[in-house]
């Protein structure tokens, strides 16, 4: 029961307010790992009150001493592998979003928004929203506090609702353990919506009133082109608007935006056929981004990619921005079961490069069926502004439009996808479907999966992501997992995996067979050791070579290459101070062999200084006449984090297959809450021509968050 106060609370991390005595603990957490079965060795309470505006949260860990994993002092920091707490809050009660609030024994603060019921952390957890709440702590000889006050203001609910579900869960590095106030299978991700308690409000909570943001911007920029020997520097302002719409909607506004503070894309080895898709930073498309993109499959079909919108090519192939006028997002509840999304972006011209206006639009519907599913429709619209003499009929616009069925079964052991997505675009009138579909099962010690996806030749989405079209593709999947006594193991995991690629243009010719083993030992410290080994089958429609060499012969299409290799890759103890990540593989490669080696290694010196070198090597034997290749990535980063408001990073990437050398260094002061002073320096050379410069800027940029 979240008890009713009158007055405020001071948060110091002490909470020896009389108010807290209104509340009772909440406790009995259960493990998560190393086992499911047994309660917290080391236990969790916490009480929950509320006046009205705030709602108030207190914690108490037990710990063995004072010694925590602490890499940093960031917002946002990431909570693997450190001591932290975690809380879920499902204000609509639909199993399938929430927000996320998490904190740490020196009160660090981390926020996100949870989609898709929070069973894949890497698609289903938003870590660039941000909002305002307070958070103060105090560590004992034996445990410590954390003292929470949240702002009604940063949720989005339903005032209609007397209760929400909630959950807790925490990690422990002093003894290797996680754990959770509901318990929660060790097959599912530790914070699935599925599984989660309610905290149930003594008097009904009144009607949002979510203030208007405004977030101006001012940003001056210098640049240096050496390969055209120009020169530019300009000052730009611009900024967001965030607009309440009663309790459930927001509609985001913005005006001249300004990405430049975005931290820089990691650099790549692409030794595929296909283009590599690189994920989205810049923070006014991440916001309820799951309306927006959560479609189709990761690898083969994204309908909707944000990063098309805003980045374009020049004359001579080089991706450059395409600078975004103005744009709008709503996005939201319309009732407890129904969300919307509406995103409409407006680019600028650039007529020298060939690059017209287009306004982007993507509009979605998620209407919630059963206790977790929900039944999904898309619109993506593309079209040039304006008459362009380089711009011919059939990519003057481009639509596409979808319907998709989400399956998320009450206990999570059963999870699914069935989708149907069609294209619209002048003067392509052949197969321009898809559809497709994704089913698993997932027990304690059992893993099935198998998917299918039908994609027409025609197919086209100008704002999406797509390695092909015109195929027919088969996935299925089989884990196993052994659990052992030893208390130095988590699990043991055999996966047995394999696609299945077939040309529709060539009668269903297959081009792509691979079947993977792998064999992995997951140790409860965070470590693993596994074993991974690949037969393949390629069938090439067009010429290829997989090392990029200028004016490479290529291995000639209409010929099938079967080649494997076998992988050893062990990570070690996240936890240790210095820490390392490496995997060495060799086998045959199409005609030829493929020697890799890739390592990441961390230090830290916690919290202030975070190093880490990613040295990675292919080396690629082919027979003459086809070039051979020795391909280095070499990656080193420095993370300063002197204070939790004030941060330095810089970032250094040699890429020796793009020819390339890249330095990015940011300086970040958070001088007000969620507004920022930042300094930011990029230089790029060429590595072929001794090294020379290709460009370079420094940019100043100011952002002040304003709540009216």
């Amino acid at each position: 029961m979240v008890r009713t106060i009158n007055s405020e609370i001071n948060i110091d991390g002490i909470g020896d307010e009389i108010e807290w005595s209104k509340s009772k603990w909440g406790s009995n957490f259960w493990m998560w790992r190393p086992t499911d079965s047994l309660q917290a060795k080391k236990q969790t309470r916490f009480k929950l009150i509320r006046n009205d505006k705030y709602l108030f949260i207190l914690i108490e860990s037990d710990t063995d001493g004072k010694n925590f994993n602490t890499p940093n002092l960031k917002r946002d920091f990431s909570t693997y592998p450190t001591d932290y707490l975690t809380l879920l809050f499902d204000t609509f009660n639909d199993g399938t979003n929430a927000f996320s609030f998490a904190t740490n024994p020196i009160g660090l603060k981390a926020d996100g928004l949870i989609s898709g019921g929070n069973q894949n952390y890497r698609t289903d957890r938003n870590y660039a929203w941000d909002t305002k709440w307070n958070v103060a702590t105090q560590i004992n000889e034996n445990s410590f506090i954390a003292e929470i006050r949240i702002p009604f203001s940063s949720f989005f609910y339903d005032n209609s609702q007397q209760f929400w579900r909630f959950n807790i869960y925490r990690g422990n590095t002093q003894i290797n353990e996680s754990s959770t106030w509901i318990k929660i299978p060790q097959n599912q991700l530790i914070g699935n919506l599925a599984f989660m308690g309610k905290m149930v409000f003594e008097t009904p909570l009144e009607k949002g009133k979510n203030p208007i943001s405004l977030i101006p911007y001012l940003s001056s920029a210098a640049q240096n082109d050496f390969i055209y020997s120009t020169s530019k520097s300009n000052i730009s302002l611009g900024g967001d608007a965030k607009i309440p719409i009663g309790n459930a909607l927001n509609l985001d506004l913005t005006f001249n935006p300004d990405f430049s503070q975005v931290e820089v894309d990691d650099q790549v080895v692409n030794l595929t056929r296909f283009a590599i898709s690189l994920p989205e930073k810049r923070q006014f498309f991440t916001q309820n981004d799951d309306l927006f993109k959560d479609f189709g499959e990761n690898r083969d079909v994204i309908p909707f990619f944000s990063r098309r919108i805003g980045v374009a090519q020049d004359l001579d192939g080089n991706t450059i921005e395409n600078k975004i006028m103005a744009g709008a997002r709503l996005s939201g509840k319309l009732n407890s079961n129904l969300r919307l999304g509406f995103l409409n972006m407006l680019t600028e011209s650039d007529v020298n490069n060939q690059i017209a206006s287009n306004l982007n639009t993507v509009f979605t519907l998620r209407q919630k069926v059963f206790d977790r599913s929900n039944i999904s429709f898309f619109l993506i619209d593309r079209r040039t502004i304006g008459e362009y003499d380089f711009i011919n009929k059939q990519d003057k616009k481009n639509s596409v439009s979808g319907v998709e069925y989400n399956l998320a079964s009450p206990d999570s052991k059963w999870v699914g996808r069935a989708f149907y997505h069609k294209s619209f675009t002048e003067g392509l009138e052949g197969d321009d479907q898809i559809v497709g579909m994704r089913i698993q099962r997932n027990t304690l010690r059992n893993r099935i999966s198998t998917g299918f996806i039908h994609g027409g030749e025609d197919f086209r989405s100008d704002l999406g992501f797509f390695r092909r079209t015109g195929f027919m593709k088969i996935t299925p999947e089989y884990t196993y997992r052994i659990y052992p006594k030893n208390p130095n193991v988590n699990n043991y995991s055999f996966t047995q995996r394999g696609f299945f690629v077939y040309d529709t243009s060539r009668n269903y010719l297959m081009t792509d067979r691979v079947y993977k083993t792998t064999i992995r030992k997951s140790f409860l410290n965070s470590s693993s050791l596994s074993f991974e080994y690949n037969n393949r089958y390629v069938y090439l429609t067009s010429n290829f070579d997989p090392t990029r060499t200028p004016d490479g012969t290529k291995l000639p299409s209409n010929i099938g290459y079967r080649y494997d290799d076998a992988e050893f890759s062990y990570r070690s103890d996240q936890r240790k101070r210095l820490n390392f990540d490496s995997k060495i593989s060799y086998g045959t490669f199409y005609n030829g062999t493929k020697f890799t080696l890739e390592n990441e290694i961390k230090w830290r010196k916690q919290p202030i200084l975070n190093a880490s070198m990613i040295i990675n090597f292919n080396s690629i034997v082919l027979p003459n006449p086809y070039p051979s290749k020795n391909i280095w990535l070499i990656s080193p980063k420095i993370d300063f984090t002197f204070t939790k408001t004030l941060t330095w990073i810089t970032f250094v990437q040699y890429n020796s297959q793009g020819e390339n050398l890249g330095i990015n260094s940011r300086m970040q002061w958070r001088f007000s809450p969620l507004s920022d002073l930042f300094l930011v320096y990029n230089d790029n050379y060429i590595s072929t021509d001794n090294f020379s410069p290709r460009n370079r800027s420094f940019n100043l940029k100011l952002t002040y968050w304003l709540n009216i």
